[in-house]
């Protein structure tokens, strides 16, 4: 028993260091790892991770706890954008002008049925 407790204890330090690390550094493990097998991890140019970018911008208390964060860039953050929130931005910055809805109807091909009414995604 004690010798799984060791191990598992060297398991999750090991891990837990693997993440600072990248959070420090701002090289995943992957990465890390191409970059030594290339030789060029010397000319690496990234940036340590912000932890806004890992925790929100919310209240500190709320880093330990299991919430959804909030970012300031959610596209930013995820590194993609959904067409329903290109859509959203599209309405919210023209209210009067229609949105072009024949650009995004590839996307919605899936409806979600909730009882007895069917609504797009």
């Amino acid at each position: 028993m004690t010798l799984l407790g060791i191990g598992a204890f060297l398991f999750t330090s090991s891990m837990l260091m693997n993440v600072c690390y990248g959070i420090m550094t701002g090289i995943g493990t992957i990465d890390r790892l191409k970059k030594k097998a290339n030789n060029t991890l010397s000319q690496s140019d990234e940036e340590p991770v912000d932890l806004k970018d890992i925790f929100g911008v919310g209240s500190m208390i709320t880093w330990i706890l299991p919430v959804d964060p909030l970012f300031e860039d959610f596209d930013r953050v995820v590194g993609y954008s959904t067409p329903q929130r290109l859509l959203r931005e599209q309405i919210r910055e023209s209210p009067n002008a229609p949105a072009n809805v024949s650009s995004f109807e590839g996307s919605f091909s899936h409806p979600v049925i909730r009882g007895q009414e069917s609504f797009p995604v």
